[in-house]
């Protein structure tokens, strides 16, 4: 049987380390947790667990850290996970068995990593990274912040899932690892700089913002899915300045990257409905629901290709006087948010139209 070691990385995770250790303890066969400088419980919290628990000297850089926490690992397989995510009961089972069965030839496994839930616990926003790997080929980590795994091999893509479930966290510690990375003189790969201008953008610097996704675009050295989002990226910014012909503009530039995401036909439509151009809004909700995302390593706005486009469906085929179309839509919308109010609003509203 496959042998399995768990490494963290944590610091000040007293709120969510237990959760995440209990939904794994019973599933691998070796826990280690390197601890950065924490002030509060994590460690004892970490030791009904592990005596595996060592100390690493914080220097601004998550590939440092997680690359020593891999080191302490002894066994087959090296599994990550950081302290706010955990395996649902459903996942456990999942892991156990590709544990159970897994080839030895394998180098690196892929797991679904399910960023958001709405009220109805759908899965909301998602992507894939590589959470578990053969100790003896050496993978390394690679970048101060928002680091990545660098993996090769025989890659095996599973259907375990790994949910984030956090309850706070240091919102400007990412941003300030950048900004200090930047006044210092560091040359960003372009992957830092998408990195950055995110964390731009989510702390509202839009102007910068702008300035380091057009940075990121014009090195052309950037993955194609990073390139599409930095465009949607651009259109939220000029949104947010009010300037409507340049949202537009960088949501249409994504077509250069090839066949449209359900989130660019979930923009372009809204911007018809909003025009109340209806006939084309419909095209591009329609299209959304069409181009669904195959199960990639990208990340995925899972509304934009399920219940959004079927809501927002009802409400054109509506203004098109086309209420029973409307009311299938609104119906299909239910089947993802069965207690959503707008939708049950919307369902009076057609059955009373069509008498049913």
């Amino acid at each position: 049987m496959t042998t399995i070691s768990l490494c963290m990385i944590v610091k000040n995770e007293e709120a969510v380390i237990g959760r995440c250790l209990e939904s794994v303890s019973k599933i691998v066969d070796e826990i280690n947790i390197v601890d950065t400088g924490s002030d509060d419980r994590t460690k004892e919290i970490a030791a009904k667990y592990t005596e595996r628990i060592f100390d690493f000297t914080w220097i601004e850089d998550f590939a440092a850290a997680r690359n020593y926490a891999f080191q302490q690992a002894t066994t087959d397989y090296i599994l990550w996970l950081d302290a706010d995510d955990v395996f649902l009961e459903k996942d456990q089972e999942a892991f156990l068995e590709l544990k159970n069965t897994m080839d030895s030839q394998i180098d690196a496994v892929s797991m679904n990593y399910n960023l958001a839930f709405d009220e109805e616990n759908n899965v909301t926003s998602s992507l894939r990274r590589y959470r578990l790997v053969k100790r003896e080929r050496g993978f390394k980590w690679i970048g101060n912040v928002h680091e990545y795994l660098e993996v090769y091999g025989h890659l095996f893509q599973s259907d375990v899932s790994v949910s984030h479930m956090p309850l706070n966290h240091d919102a400007e510690r990412n941003l300030r690892i950048y900004e200090n990375l930047d006044s210092s003189g560091k040359e960003f790969s372009p992957r830092d700089l998408f990195y950055y201008a995110n964390e731009l953008l989510d702390h509202g610097k839009v102007e910068k913002a702008i300035e380091y996704y057009l940075r990121f675009l014009n090195t052309k050295k950037g993955w194609v899915e990073d390139n599409i989002r930095a465009c949607n990226k651009l259109a939220d910014c000029y949104n947010k300045l009010g300037l409507k012909e340049q949202e537009l503009t960088w949501v249409l530039h994504t077509l250069a990257y090839g066949t449209p995401k359900p989130e660019t036909c979930c923009r372009l439509a809204y911007y018809f409905l909003q025009k109340n151009e209806i006939p084309s809004a419909i095209y591009w909700y329609e299209s959304a629901l069409a181009n669904k995302e195959a199960d990639g390593l990208s990340f995925q706005n899972h509304s934009c290709s399920t219940w959004l486009p079927h809501l927002q469906l009802a409400v054109c085929y509506d203004k098109a006087g086309q209420h029973e179309l409307g009311y299938q839509h609104n119906e299909k919308a239910l089947k993802y948010r069965p207690q959503d109010p707008q939708m049950l609003l919307n369902k009076a509203y057609f059955e009373k139209k069509l008498n049913l």
